[in-house]
This record gives structure tokens, C-alpha cells and sequence, in this order.
């Protein structure tokens, strides 16, 4: 192979909105409340190989709205993007997965959310920027409690004793 095949790769394919819900379970009574809603905002980040050197990366937001213990609306949407990522070293690829594309996707996101907020007949909630390296290295170490966790709760496999 030349030196040109071995550089390393990184495009954006394609950055499209994968699905977008909006439930107003107590409308249209919510709208005489007075009292400003009370917001839950949940993000969860996936990844996942396509093909060859193509990755899908996803974000998922989900903006919960109550007013006392009814809910005003919920808002969940997924945004992704089709990247291309050929000849990055594999401890780069995670954090790239991880960090670099949900930074590039979730601003789309954003935008979409707080558009189907408005159009629902609320005022627009702006999501605050989400720092992706801390996300991500909370979740590296959320899941190595957890297999360390897991590890822990499966009984040591008896040693065969020499005689």
C-alpha cells in the first residue's frame, strides 16, 4: 500500500434527523396553567458500524415539561450522522465516535427540538451545550463499575488442589 491509502480519514456523509415524537398528553388545559413547567432533559449517545470504515453516530435527547405532576409535553428526538473514518488508530476511533461526531450532530438536534417545542405552542427551550468529553469519560467509567460490579458478584471458580 502508498503512504497516500494509510492517512487517516474522517468525512461527514450525511447528518439527518432519525426520529422526532412530541406527546401534549394534557393539552389543551395545560395551556391555562399559570405556573411555569418544571424541564427533564435526558441525552444518551450511541454509535454503531455500518459498513466498512462507516460509522453511524447517534444522539438522542428526551425533554420531559411538567406542571405540578401533569405533563405539559415530551419531546424526544434522534439525530445522526453517517461518518466516514478509515485508518484512525483504534484507541482514537472511540472517543471519536464518542466525542468528535455527537458534537458535530447534536447543535442539529438542538435546533429541532426547541423547533418542535415552539410549533407544539410552548415557548422555545434552548438546551444548553453538552461537553461530549465529559459525557463520554463518565460513561467509560460507569461501565467499568459495572463489569467491575458484575465481576465481583460471580463466585470465584474453585482451583483444582494438587495432591
Amino acid at each position: 500500500m502508498s503512504e497516500e491509502n494509510l492517512q487517516p480519514v474522517f468525512q461527514i456523509q450525511r447528518v439527518y434527523l432519525k426520529d422526532l415524537s412530541l406527546e401534549q398528553p394534557n393539552s389543551p388545559a395545560i395551556f391555562l396553567e399559570q405556573e411555569a413547567p418544571a424541564i427533564e432533559v435526558a441525552v444518551d449517545v450511541a454509535a454503531q458500524p455500518l459498513t466498512d470504515g462507516i460509522y453511524e453516530s447517534t444522539v438522542t435527547v428526551t425533554v420531559t415539561a411538567k406542571i405540578k405532576d401533569k405533563v405539559a409535553f415530551l419531546v424526544e428526538g434522534k439525530q445522526a450522522g453517517i461518518f466516514e473514518a478509515r485508518n484512525i488508530p483504534e484507541n482514537q476511533l472511540a472517543p471519536l465516535l464518542g466525542i468528535g461526531c455527537p458534537n458535530i450532530v447534536y447543535p442539529y438536534l438542538r435546533s429541532n427540538i426547541a423547533d418542535a417545542i415552539t410549533r407544539a405552542g410552548f415557548p422555545p427551550i434552548h438546551l444548553a451545550e453538552i461537553n461530549f468529553e465529559v459525557f463520554f469519560q463518565q460513561r467509560l467509567q460507569a461501565a467499568a463499575a459495572e463489569q467491575a460490579a458484575a465481576t465481583a458478584a460471580v463466585p470465584e471458580e474453585t482451583q483444582p488442589t494438587t495432591h
